[in-house]
C-alpha cells in the first residue's frame, strides 16, 4: 500500500507538470479546443451537402458521433508526440534519476491527457448543440456514451505513450502523425461502410473508431444504425469498445513500463 500511494502521489505531481506545461503554452491547448470546431463545420457543411444517412435523417446528428470518436482517437497522437519530446530533449533521463516510482511518468501523461480530452470533448459537445445536433434518449444513455470515450481515450494514451518511448524523437513523432488520419478515415465515422469494397469494408467495420461511432449513435439516439447483417463490432458496439480498451490496457500498460524503466 505504501508503493502504491507512492506510485499515486507522484503519478499525480506529473499530470500537474503536464496541465502547467499547457498553462505556460497556451497556443497548443487553443489549437487543441479549435480543432473539434474546425471539425464540426469542415465535414457539418461542407461535406454534409453532398451525402444522404442511410435510412434518412439529418447528417449533422449522424456525424457528431463520428467526431467525438476521432477526437477520442487523437489520444494516440497527442501523448505520442508529448512523450516522444520528453525523452528528445533529455527529460525521461532526469525522471529516471529522481527519488520517484518509475511507473509515475506514464501514468502522468495519461492522466493529464485524459483531462485535456475532457475539454475537448465538452467543446465539441458545444458545437454539436450549435449546429443542431441533439441526445435524444435522455441523460442516461448519453453519461454512457461519454463513459465509453473516457475509457477507450485513457486506453489509447497508453498506446500514445508506449509510440513515443520507442521513437524517442519529437520530430519523427510529428512527421508520424499523419498516418493516423486514414485510420479514422476507414471507419463508419463520416460515411456508412456498406458502399465500401469489401475488404476495406472489413476493415472498417472492425476498426474500433467504428464500434466507438456506433455506440454513441446507439446512446445518443442518432441515425445511422446498421442495417442488415452487420459485423459483431456494430451489432454489439458498446461491448466492442470494452474489449478494445481492455486489450489496449492489457497489452501497452506492461510495455510501456517496460519501456519506461528501460
Amino acid at each position: 500500500m505504501t508503493r502504491l500511494r507512492w506510485a499515486l502521489a507522484d503519478g499525480l505531481t506529473l499530470v500537474g507538470r503536464e496541465l502547467g506545461r499547457l498553462r505556460h503554452d497556451p497556443g497548443e491547448l487553443v489549437a487543441a479546443l479549435m480543432f473539434p470546431a474546425v471539425m464540426v463545420v469542415l465535414f457539418g457543411y461542407v461535406f454534409g451537402s453532398a451525402i444522404q444517412v442511410p435510412g434518412g435523417g439529418d447528417y449533422r446528428e449522424y456525424l457528431m458521433p463520428g467526431l467525438f470518436a476521432m477526437v477520442t482517437f487523437s489520444s494516440v497522437m497527442g501523448v505520442m508526440t508529448r512523450t516522444a519530446a520528453d525523452a528528445s530533449r533529455g527529460v525521461m533521463d532526469r525522471f529516471r534519476s529522481l527519488p520517484m516510482a518509475r511507473s509515475a511518468v506514464p501514468f502522468g501523461q495519461t492522466g493529464a491527457d485524459l483531462l485535456v480530452g475532457l475539454l475537448m470533448l465538452a467543446v465539441m459537445v458545444a458545437a454539436g448543440l450549435l449546429v443542431g445536433w441533439r441526445a435524444h434518449l435522455g441523460p442516461g444513455p448519453a453519461a454512457q456514451a461519454v463513459l465509453l470515450m473516457v475509457v477507450l481515450r485513457y486506453a489509447l494514451a497508453w498506446a500514445g505513450v508506449y509510440a513515443g518511448l520507442a521513437v524517442r524523437d519529437d520530430r519523427v513523432a510529428d512527421a508520424l502523425v499523419p498516418l493516423f488520419l486514414p485510420f479514422t478515415m476507414v471507419s463508419n465515422a463520416f460515411v456508412p461502410t456498406g458502399g465500401m469494397p469489401g475488404w476495406l469494408r472489413f476493415l472498417a467495420d472492425w476498426n474500433p473508431v467504428s464500434a466507438l461511432t456506433a455506440a454513441a449513435r446507439e446512446l445518443f439516439g442518432n441515425p445511422g444504425a446498421p442495417a442488415g447483417d452487420p459485423a459483431w463490432p456494430l451489432a454489439h458496439p458498446v461491448a466492442a469498445v470494452l474489449l478494445w480498451s481492455a486489450a489496449l490496457l492489457a497489452i501497452f500498460v506492461p510495455l510501456s513500463l517496460r519501456a519506461h524503466r528501460r
